[in-house]
């Protein structure tokens, strides 16, 4: 083996590395945003209106800051989704995942491409879905505690 080769094959190696890790810190950064979606969006509006709220009964005024509070910070979230979308695409060359089956699932036919991939907004939004309903599941029935009253 030559100097050359080893260096251009290290020089590859640590490129690749680093690639995968900016690409894993992105889908991790998009995956926050859309989780955000479902909890903390929805929860900090609700947390800002009652802070608004002067008595237990009020005014439309509340109810309108969560709705355009809401809506306005979904839109926000999307567009912030999609520019790391075009950020992952920029780092790793696709917006697909890749599709990968352990070596004994494999067939003797499994040497073509797979064409039904993921784009990583689809995997990152069906995560976040099923991430945001454990936390539902968990907080019901772990830390929400008994609605009956206790005399």
């Amino acid at each position: 083996m030559s100097l050359y080769w080893r260096e251009h094959v290290l020089e590859t190696a640590v490129r690749s590395i680093g690639r995968n890790l900016a690409a894993t810190a992105v889908f991790l950064s998009m995956l926050l945003a859309a989780f955000s979606l479902w909890t903390l969006i929805p929860l900090g509006w609700v947390y800002i209106a009652s802070k608004l709220a002067h008595s237990q009964f009020p005014s439309i005024g509340p109810y309108m800051v969560v709705i355009v509070g809401i809506i306005l910070t979904v839109l926000a979230d999307a567009w912030l989704i999609g520019r790391l979308n075009d950020l992952y695409v920029r780092v790793t060359g696709t917006n697909r995942l890749v599709a990968s089956r352990p070596g004994w699932m494999k067939s003797m036919r499994d040497a073509a491409p797979v064409r039904n991939s993921v784009t990583v907004v689809e995997a990152v939004m069906m995560s976040s879905v099923m991430l945001a309903a454990v936390a539902l599941i968990t907080w019901f029935f772990l830390l929400a505690g008994s609605p009956i009253p206790t005399n």
